[in-house]
């Protein structure tokens, strides 16, 4: 399998191959342990399962019913009312529908996200605005922003992931229903639940009572993520009668198969059972996130879906350690280099049993810090291969160590000493109260200028030692280096001794999403103004908010 380990990724630009094209490449019919695809491992139960295998043969040699009447069975279950739900074969065929019936010219999206949101309106010619969100605030959106982004580019539908998709972001329901009211004026709202059965933060997350009231909003949901069943493609919208009927009219009447129909009218007899799976799901993101946090230099992010978004230590390329990920260690991690407004430098990694978790944790140990140390580092001027759109920003910091100058080769041959590091830039301020998950920078002395070279150079003065910043929350600064003789040419900046610390953001201060949020026209976060009720208007996340 190693050999064509890069290729199945290469030829599959949108995501990850499918387990059965890694399972025929494996040779051994099997498929690796899944960390890339986000599904519940405990539902349908063994029993589930094995009943569906006796009805294999009727399940596959008849037609389902029409799509009316699986919905009706689904509303039944949910207590919703079917004329305001339209069940699709996967949410990716309603987010379709979405585009081709209701977006009209615009649309705006935070990003990293989804792709299906980035990508299939642009198939479609449409703009797609995204709000780049803040690796220094942990990617939480901030909705009062993201709504004025949305006016300053005259946007017409926006869309949140509520969990977002990848990090795992979650926003409380008074802030969406907030949201959705301020942007009562455009011509839709989607709220995108694809993972909200996983999440814990508060009792009634759901805001499909809300739309189905109000004119210009779409909820999306999942059901293969939540079912653990991704193989049978089903999710469905709830809306009002009107714009859910018109997605639903366009919908062929047998557009759900004989297993989709199968299980919906399963799950009235296992409610039980789909509880305590996640349940189970909860507590072993806990122990999930505790035991990646303890691995040096890996931040993890919170989350409220059934995955974890990671970033990985400063210098490890995710491509790399993907790969040997799965040709060593025979495990599936979804590394984020294709999803815009993310990097090779993260992963998301699926909730799983902790059996699974400690093989994870054992692997990644083995990558990054293991007997071959430094395989998942790329060396210095090795031209790595990123799978990203912003790798720049990334591969800056590789080559530079985080100190925003190019290390001098000759100086890890032995070669002559360095002037020093770069100035970093401004430490923005943090997005909003409470810890961050990247840690504060440390602080370099100022830059030296460089002069401009002369024929016959002067050697250099040996570097000054730079000293562990103390543990205060204002670290003192470091003393300038000695001046350089007027006419001595500035030797290329030397490396700070050993590997930058864990977790330092790119460019000494400014994080590779916050360069990235810098550039461009309209990017520029901007005071909340105009909204009902401002002062009292949530946190980014709506976190300790009442429901």
């Amino acid at each position: 399998m190693a050999d064509n380990v890069t290729s199945l990724f290469r030829s599959t630009a949108a995501h990850s191959p499918s387990m059965a094209a890694l399972a025929r490449e494996g040779g051994d019919g099997a498929g690796p342990i899944d960390f890339c695809i986000p599904c519940n491992p405990y539902f349908p139960t063994p029993a589930m399962f094995e009943e569906m295998a006796a009805r294999l043969r009727d399940i596959l040699t008849y037609y389902p019913s029409g799509a009316d009447t699986i919905t009706a069975e689904l509303c039944d279950l949910l207590q919703l009312p079917p004329q305001c739900v339209a069940m699709g074969n996967g949410s990716t065929e309603l987010i379709t529908w979405i585009d081709h019936l209701l977006v009209r010219e615009s649309l705006a999206i935070p990003v990293p996200t989804f792709g299906r949101w980035t990508d299939q309106p642009m198939e479609t010619g449409k703009r797609v605005d995204m709000f780049p969100l803040q690796e220094s605030s942990g990617f939480a959106l901030d909705l009062a922003q993201y709504a004025e982004f949305i006016r300053k580019r005259g946007t017409r539908v926006a869309v949140v992931c509520n969990p977002n998709n990848p990090d795992g972001g979650y926003l409380h329901k008074q802030s969406l229903v907030q949201f959705m009211d301020a942007m009562a004026d455009l011509d839709l709202v989607v709220v995108d639940e694809s993972f909200l059965e996983f999440a814990d933060a508060e009792a009634e997350p759901s805001v499909v009572q809300e739309a189905m009231i109000r004119p210009n909003v779409v909820v999306l949901r999942s059901l293969g993520k939540n079912f653990g069943l991704h193989g049978i493609r089903f999710g469905y919208l709830v809306a009002n009668p009107a714009l859910a009927g018109k997605v639903r009219s366009m919908l062929p009447k047998w557009n759900l198969n004989s297993f989709a129909e199968h299980v919906v009218f399963m799950l009235k007899e296992h409610g039980a059972e789909y509880a305590q799976s996640l349940q189970q799901v909860r507590r072993d993101r806990l122990d999930m996130a505790g035991q990646l946090s303890a691995l040096p230099g890996l931040t993890v992010y919170p989350s409220q879906g059934n995955f974890l978004f990671v970033r990985l230590p400063v210098g490890a390329e995710g491509t790399v350690v993907r790969d040997r990920m799965l040709t060593e260690h025979r495990i599936l991690v979804r590394e984020c280099g294709n999803k815009i407004g993310s990097s090779s430098r993260f992963l998301r990694l699926v909730v799983r049993p902790q059996t699974d978790v400690r093989r994870l944790v054992s692997g990644m140990e083995q990558v990054l810090y293991g007997t071959r140390r430094g395989a998942a580092v790329p060396e210095l001027g090795a031209g790595t291969s990123y799978s990203s759109g912003t790798a720049a920003v990334d591969r800056l910091v590789s080559e530079t160590n985080g100190a925003g100058l190019p290390l001098a080769a000759q100086a890890f041959a032995g070669g002559g000493g360095g002037g020093g590091v770069g100035m970093p830039m401004p430490v923005p301020a943090a997005a909003q109260a409470g810890p961050q998950p990247v840690p504060a920078p440390l602080q370099a002395p100022p830059p030296l200028q460089t002069p401009a070279p002369m024929p016959a150079p002067v050697p250099a003065p040996a570097p000054m030692p730079m000293s562990a910043p103390a543990p205060m929350p204002t670290p003192a600064p470091m003393p300038a280096p000695a001046p350089m003789p007027a006419a001595a040419p500035m030797t290329p900046a030397a490396a700070m001794p050993g590997p930058t610390p864990p977790g330092v953001p790119a460019r000494g201060g400014l994080t590779a999403a916050q360069v990235r949020g810098t550039t461009g026209p309209g990017l520029t976060p901007a005071p909340a103004t105009g909204w009902p009720n401002a002062q009292s208007w949530p946190n980014a996340a709506g976190m300790g908010q009442a429901g």
